[in-house]
């Protein structure tokens, strides 16, 4: 009898896979970060050109969590003068395509962002369009590779593989901290799986007693030499938004 259930063990435990592991460190992140309602950010972005260069843009950001489903964002260019009024609105999903919109305020004109322009730069920077949708789990599958330091940090490094075909990453490749699930780097592959981006992200800070936002997010483009860092300051949360402020027809009257 003592033989029969050593043979029998091993179809009674079943080993979590690296497919598994990856997709629970990853909704863990996730589950710590739902509840906040919606939020309000100040951004700096800086904009290094390969020989060095640098032109420095302000704006506001605006976030909506959204319940089952993705959340809704809201960039406003504020300076320089060539770009004031320019806005950005974001509606992420879970299960079907983003849909983003481009307000230009010198062509009085709303564009939509198409599935196969969402690879695009925005706003000329080194973040693409589908860089600043929210990462639903819905949109990747998950893979734990290993555990690695970084910076000193012990952390989990798991491979996530867009769903969408018109995503211009093949494949991303995250650290993720084991002690406060905060994501510290990321690097991503273009569709022929060549090395194309770097994200650093630093400066965390915690709101709310729960929130971690990152103060630094630096983008390094490994092909073009170019970078661009994002500098978020004075986030507030609670404020107050709504749906309505997250529609289409609001993006020609933004101020």
């Amino acid at each position: 009898m003592l033989i029969l259930w050593a043979l029998c063990l091993p179809l009674l435990i079943q080993a979590e896979t690296v497919e598994e592991k990856g997709f629970a460190l990853v909704q863990k992140a996730d589950i710590q970060d739902q509840g906040y309602g919606d939020s309000t950010a100040s951004l700096r972005m800086v904009l290094i050109s390969r020989h060095g260069d640098k032109t420095i843009r302000k704006m506001r950001g605006k976030f909506l969590e959204v319940p089952n489903d993705g959340d809704k964002s809201l960039l406003i260019f504020d300076n320089p003068k060539d770009v004031k009024g320019t806005a950005m609105l974001t509606h992420s999903h879970k299960n079907r395509p983003d849909e983003q919109w481009l307000y230009l305020p010198a062509l009085h004109r709303v564009k939509r962002i198409s599935s196969t322009g969402k690879a695009g730069s925005f706003m000329g920077s080194e973040f693409a369009y589908e860089d600043l949708s929210s990462p639903e789990l819905e949109k990747f599958t998950f893979k734990w590779l290993r555990e690695e330091k970084y910076n000193n940090m012990d952390c989990d490094v798991i491979e996530r593989i867009p769903l969408d075909q018109d995503s211009g990453y093949v494949r991303e490749v995250v650290w993720l901290g084991k002690k406060e699930s905060r994501y510290w780097k990321a690097v991503y592959y273009d569709r022929k799986n060549t090395l194309l981006k770097t994200l650093i992200s630093s400066d965390y800070k915690k709101y709310n007693n729960k929130f971690w936002r990152a103060g630094k997010m630096h983008m390094t483009n490994h092909q073009s030499g170019k970078e661009t860092t994002l500098f978020w300051e004075k986030y507030a949360f609670n404020t107050g938004l709504k749906d309505r402020d997250f529609q289409k027809n609001i993006l020609k009257r933004i101020r």
